[in-house]
C-alpha cells in the first residue's frame, strides 16, 4: 500500500469531545491498515476566516477540542502499544490564534480576548506576521486512546493515552506509541495545527482543519510504553523555508518550574515588544506558535531555570 493511500476515512460527522471507551467505534481495521481523518479546527467550527475577537469572548469552550473517531483496532488488548505512523497531513489556507480569557501560560496577564487570522501559503511554506514568517510545520494537537475506567474524560488536557499532548515533534514522518487501555484501542485524533512553538503558551497555536492520514500497527506485549512515546524523523527532511540565522533566548530562574516558564515567557515578551515593536498582545502569539520552552537546567536547587527561544530566521523580511 503507497504512504498516504488509504481505503478507510473517518469524516467530519464523526466528532467528539470526551474520551470513552462507551463511544460506537466509526470503524474497525485490521493491524497494518492506514485511515483517512477529516477534523475541523479545535474551535469546532466557531471560528473562522472572518472571525474577529467578539467571537472569542462568545466561544462556547464546552465545544473546543474536538476529536474524530473512535476507531477499533483488531486485537489491540490492554498491555499493547498501538503504533501511529503519520503518513500525510494537509491543513487547510487559513487558520487562527486567540487569546481566550483565563487560559493560557500568562492567563492573568491576559485578559482581553484578541485573535489572529492566518493566511497559510501552501505553495511558499509560511505564514506571514507582520515582517515576520512563520515556517509552516502541520501536525496533529490530538491522538489518544480510550480510558480503562467508564469516566468520561474531557479533550482538552492530555492522559497517560495520549489526547491532547500538543507536541510539535508529531509532524509528517514520526511515529507515536500509544498505550492501549481497553479492548480495540479507540483511537481517535484532531486539533489540527499549521505552527506551534515548544510549550503553546497562549493556549493557542496557528489552529486549523486537517487532513491527516495515519497507519496502525499493534504491537504486543510493550510492557515500557505506559504513557505516550514518540520517534521522529531526522531533520533534514523537515522542510524549512527560512534560513537557519540561529535562536535568541531568555532564561526564567525560580524555585519553582512553573514560575520559570512563565517568567521566561514574560521576558522573551518584553525582549519582542522593545526591540521588534510588537504589542505585548501580539508577542504572546508569537511566543506561542514559534517560540520553544525547555527545561535548561533542573539540578542546580532550589533554583531551576527554563529557556523560552525563538528562531531569528523568522525575521527575515520579505
Amino acid at each position: 500500500m503507497a504512504a498516504g493511500w488509504s481505503n478507510f476515512h473517518v469524516g467530519r460527522d464523526c466528532g467528539h469531545v470526551k474520551w470513552s471507551k462507551h463511544i460506537t467505534p466509526k470503524l474497525t481495521v485490521s493491524s497494518g491498515e492506514t485511515v483517512t481523518f477529516d477534523a475541523v479546527d479545535s474551535s469546532n467550527g466557531q471560528l473562522g476566516p472572518q472571525s474577529d475577537a467578539s467571537a472569542i469572548a462568545s466561544l462556547d469552550l464546552g465545544l473546543a477540542n474536538p476529536v474524530f473517531g473512535p476507531i477499533f483496532v483488531r486485537d489491540a488488548q490492554p498491555g499493547d502499544a498501538l503504533k501511529v505512523e503519520v503518513l500525510k497531513l494537509e491543513v487547510a489556507n487559513w487558520g487562527w490564534s486567540a487569546i481566550i480569557p483565563g487560559f493560557g501560560l500568562l492567563a492573568d496577564e491576559f485578559p482581553t480576548p484578541e485573535i489572529k487570522i492566518w493566511s497559510l501559503d501552501h505553495e511558499k511554506g509560511y505564514a506571514q506576521f507582520k515582517d515576520m514568517r512563520i515556517p509552516l510545520r502541520p501536525f496533529l494537537g490530538c491522538m489518544g486512546l480510550a480510558p480503562a475506567s467508564d469516566a468520561e474524560l474531557s479533550t482538552v488536557p492530555p492522559t497517560h493515552a495520549g489526547g491532547n499532548m500538543d507536541c510539535r515533534e508529531l509532524g509528517v514522518g514520526s511515529i507515536v506509541y500509544l498505550p492501549v487501555q481497553t479492548a480495540g484501542a479507540l483511537f481517535s485524533c484532531g486539533d489540527g495545527h499549521a505552527a506551534q512553538g515548544h510549550g503553546e503558551v497562549c493556549g493557542t497555536a496557528i489552529e486549523t482543519p486537517i487532513r491527516a492520514t495515519l497507519r496502525f500497527e499493534v504491537c504486543k506485549n510493550q510492557p515500557w510504553v505506559t504513557t505516550p512515546q514518540y520517534q521522529t524523523p531526522p531533520q533534514a527532511q523537515i522542510p524549512n523555508p527560512l534560513p537557519d540565522l540561529g535562536t535568541y533566548g531568555v532564561l526564567g530562574v525560580s524555585p519553582d518550574l512553573f514560575d520559570a516558564a512563565k517568567s521566561a515567557t514574560r521576558n522573551l515578551i518584553q525582549w519582542l515588544v522593545s526591540t521588534k515593536g510588537l504589542s505585548r498582545s501580539e508577542a504572546y502569539i508569537l511566543a506561542s506558535i514559534a517560540g520553544d520552552l525547555q527545561i535548561a537546567e533542573a539540578v542546580n536547587v532550589p533554583n531551576y531555570e527554563v529557556a523560552m527561544s525563538l528562531p531569528l530566521g523568522i525575521f527575515t523580511r520579505t
